[in-house]
């Protein structure tokens, strides 16, 4: 073998002599770290003041149940703090050797082990304190909820000993329930002294449940009770003295059950007082609302008929005279319109109208008289007066409204006649401008259409004016036919105007196409027959409309040149 491999072979070892130093070194130094964490970990639980915890709740002498629960946590730290920490010194002892004669791998398996026997101990110690805590926090929960419940107590018994008269028929059931709850909390007592809070607190749950439904029960009594010893009592007494006083008042009431309703308020105090007795609560708070509603009722009935008296001796006076007044308005109103309609159509039934009225005051009229002396024989209710008069006072209010529109539509009829009248002279004034208008221009006569239009609104005032003057007129009538003569009148008018501009154009157009006539043989030709439309035919637009289109295609814009200035200077031509 040659040197040089011999040298190889030699370093080879060499390298890996040095690796596995090194690798043994890293393990041991790994597991030297996790040792010196375990180390921590179990000083930090040992530092844990478990001992003074278990001393403090072995101070408070448990017995019983909490006494047996306080041996298993003590006997659990026992095991804890002297087995198992034993084996723990152990397992860390054979994770050193391991480790000093480099056996990592068993070092390492041992200081697993190691770590869980000291995860176990800690999640024991953690539970052993929560026990710990829980046994001393329910006593301190006892002591204090204990005492808030007493103190609770205590008031209810100050306030049973002070306030009984405010109890009534109750009283003796509340003792005896409070009775009770003071024997529930001598048990309690009993037992939370002699160091057994856990099932001390069994009975305190009970005690301090029937407080506060004693609590609560000696709250609505006395509330209860006022209803039914005082309030009630002073309103039936308040309500029997005013109806014997209204009865001696001769008032009649429209119920004749009074009394007996009155009897049922009090057999149901009588009741609520027997259910009281026997706390039934809920069944007593029930009634005294339908009580209360009861009474209610009754002062109603009671207030209703007061008041209605008060309405109707205000009002007796005036009901009467409003009759009489509404039965002079209608026959002065009837007289009116036998009057009118002897000059007028009347298209409103305003008669059957005012007959209508007529036969309505009278049965008010009628129902009054009947009622007036019952009144004084106090044989109704005022109540009942009363709604008559309202719904009278309503029906006549109407009727005058009713009334005055009818007269002031009779008003209007007569206004109406004197508009249409005044309307025909203004007709007639614009007729005759009209046609003086038309015959200044001098046309040599008129289009049959616009005379035949002429005539008919001629006629349309003609008519309206004989409509005017029958004995008898129809204004619904005399309205439609002044509305048609003004549609009439206004429409004659325009087509007066535009005859007489077509006119006055035809003649400029003609005039100003004269200097065309020699020289364009079609503006000779429109001029011709212009003045045929003209003279012969009086188609005054016809005739302008032939001359316009033959001057506008031999002068473009002459038309419209010519009719502005004629219309721009009318009032000259």
């Amino acid at each position: 073998m040659g040197s040089n491999v011999i040298i190889g072979i030699v370093i080879g070892l060499v390298v890996l002599a040095a690796v596995l130093y090194l690798i043994g070194y890293l393990m041991k130094k790994k597991n030297q770290e996790r040792l010196e964490e375990l180390d921590k970990r179990k000083e930090a639980l040992f530092d844990l003041p478990v001992v003074e915890e278990v001393d403090e709740v072995k101070k408070m002498h448990l017995v019983g149940q909490s006494q047996n629960t306080f041996r298993e946590w003590n006997q659990k730290w026992t095991d804890v703090s002297t087995k198992s920490f034993a084996e723990l010194e152990s397992q860390i002892f054979e994770v050193e050797s391991q480790n000093e004669t480099f056996r990592f791998m068993k070092g390492k398996s041992a200081i697993e082990s190691a770590e869980r026997t000291m995860s176990e101990m800690e999640e024991e110690v953690e539970g052993i304190r929560v026990g710990l805590k829980e046994l001393r926090e329910t006593e301190e929960r006892n002591s204090l909820a204990v005492q808030q419940a007493l103190d609770v107590f205590e008031e209810l018994k100050k306030d049973l000993k002070e306030k009984k008269d405010n109890f009534g028929p109750a009283l003796p059931e509340i003792q005896k329930q409070v009775k009770n709850v003071e024997i529930e909390f001598t048990q309690f007592v009993t037992l939370n002294t002699s160091g057994d809070p856990i099932e001390a607190r069994e009975v305190l749950d009970d005690a301090e449940k029937h407080t506060y439904e004693v609590q609560e029960m000696m709250q609505k009594v006395p509330v209860i009770y006022e209803d039914l010893e005082k309030t009630f009592p002073g309103q039936i007494e308040e309500l029997e003295k005013t109806y014997e006083k209204m009865l001696a008042d001769d008032f009649v009431l429209p119920e004749d059950d009074f009394e007996e309703r009155l009897d049922k308020v009090k057999k149901h105090v009588e009741r609520s007082l027997e259910d009281l007795e026997k706390i039934e609560l809920g069944t007593v708070e029930t009634a005294n609302k339908e009580t209360a509603e009861l009474i209610d009722d009754l002062y109603t009935v009671l207030e209703k008929e007061f008041d209605a008296k008060k309405y109707v001796l205000t009002n007796r006076k005036t009901i009467g005279e409003y009759i009489a007044h509404a039965a002079r308005n209608n026959h002065q109103l009837m007289v009116e319109l036998d009057h009118t309609s002897q000059s007028y159509a009347l298209n409103n039934n305003e008669l059957g109208r005012a007959r209508g009225f007529q036969t309505e005051i009278e049965e008010l009229e009628r129902r009054n008289r009947n009622i007036e002396p019952q009144i004084d024989k106090h044989e109704l209710p005022y109540s009942e007066v009363q709604v008559f008069y309202k719904d009278a006072f309503k029906v006549l209010d109407d009727i005058e409204t009713k009334q005055v529109e009818i007269d002031d539509d009779l008003h209007d009829l007569r206004k109406g006649e004197k508009a249409a009248a005044e309307k025909i002279e203004k007709y007639e004034f614009r007729l005759r401008n009209l046609k003086r208008y038309v015959e200044q221009q001098r046309l040599p006569g008129l289009p049959g259409d616009y005379l035949e239009f002429f005539f008919v609104a001629t006629d349309r005032v003609e008519e309206l004016s004989q409509s005017l003057n029958k004995i008898r007129i129809n204004m619904r009538d005399i309205n439609k036919l002044v509305n048609l003569c003004d549609e009439d009148i206004e429409l004659l008018d325009q087509k007066t105007y535009d005859l007489v501009d077509a006119a006055a154009l035809t003649e400029q157009m003609m005039q100003y196409a004269n200097r065309y006539r020699h020289t364009h043989p079609e503006i000779k030709t429109a001029i011709e027959n212009s003045l045929e439309l003209f003279n012969k035919e009086y188609r005054y637009q016809d005739a302008l409309d032939e001359i316009g289109t033959a001057l506008e295609r031999v002068e473009p814009g002459a038309f419209k040149r010519i009719e502005d200035f004629y219309f721009n200077n009318r009032d000259l031509v």
